[in-house]
């Protein structure tokens, strides 16, 4: 029977406070750096899916627009930093010829806390058609283990 770590739990429990209030407020991190509209309030860009399988996480990230080789991945443990840059038009129509201007550009950073730890190493990406599709593989260490039980 494994011990009862009190501090163990208080950390469990300040993460799932840090959660709640980062879903209430928007996900603001410092300085708002995950917003790229000036004036406006801060949001989460790109806008992912995460889901996993017994083997991986997957992280579907919607980009369009994106130049592929802005894009810069960080795994650390058990978080997925995303970054880029979002590109304004092609440059062909004046700044004064908009009548609106509602998708924006700029550089972005996205850090997603993922429940377990990965194996860096083997992280994959691709991109297409404006969606960023990241596998990565559950550590050994964060994988269940299955224990036999034997009978005497």
């Amino acid at each position: 029977m494994a011990a009862w770590d009190p501090l163990a739990e208080m950390e469990g429990l300040r993460r799932e406070i840090d959660r709640a209030f980062q879903d209430f407020t928007g996900g603001t991190e410092p300085f708002s750096r995950v917003a790229f509209l000036p004036g406006r309030s801060p949001r989460r860009y790109p806008f992912i899916n995460l889901h996993e399988d017994k083997e991986n996480f997957y992280v579907e990230a919607l980009a369009p627009g994106v130049n592929p080789e802005s894009l810069n991945l960080t795994v650390v443990h058990n978080n997925l930093t995303i970054s880029g840059e979002k590109l304004q038009n092609s440059g062909t129509v004046r700044p004064e010829a908009f009548h609106r201007n509602e998708r924006a550009s700029g550089k972005f950073v996205r850090t997603i806390e993922l429940p377990l730890e990965v194996d860096e190493s083997k992280v994959q990406a691709g991109y297409a058609n404006g969606l960023l599709v990241v596998t990565l593989p559950k550590a050994e260490k964060a994988k269940p283990k299955q224990i036999s039980v034997k009978v005497a």
